[in-house]
């Protein structure tokens, strides 16, 4: 079979009698590589669009998850504060407790000695009234109760 002289000068007639400088096989190839091109470059395009959500998405999570680490941490350092606070609290009325008992403790040694005190009084004022041979004034005897009331009252 004889050549296409156009063929060997490199010309060639297309289906619809155009010359053309480019072989038909290689420009339809051509073509449909442009679409697969098009294509595959849309696809990318798409493709970053779905990642750039995805990292917007996991940012926002990201954010999400400090703040919660943030909460949890102040919530921890809160608990750590109040229970310092607690102990220290308690420290202080444990002071307190023992400052209350050494007062009791001194106010049952001060009771005591006003319970001794006042029985000695008694007992003077019961010798006194039995010593007396001659029936003592009320008036004296008034003042001697007043006199002994008054020393057990100012101590």
């Amino acid at each position: 079979m004889a050549k296409d002289p156009l063929a060997e000068a490199g010309f060639y007639v297309d289906e619809l009698n155009k010359l053309r400088v480019l072989d038909p096989d290689v420009s339809q190839k051509t073509s449909e590589l442009k679409e697969e091109c098009k294509e595959f470059v849309d696809k990318i395009s798409q493709f970053q669009k779905i990642v750039g959500g995805l990292i917007e998405l996991v940012d926002e999570l990201a954010k999400e998850a400090e703040t919660e680490k943030m909460k949890a941490i102040g919530a921890r350092n809160l608990l750590k504060s109040v229970a310092k606070q607690r102990e220290a609290q308690q420290q202080q009325l444990q002071a307190l407790i023992a400052e209350k008992k050494m007062q009791l403790e001194r106010y049952h040694i001060e009771y005591e000695a006003l319970s001794k005190v006042e029985s000695e009084q008694n007992e003077f004022i019961d010798q006194f009234i039995l010593q007396k041979t001659q029936p003592a004034s009320a008036t004296a005897l008034w003042i001697i109760i007043c006199i002994l009331s008054g020393s057990s009252s100012s101590e």
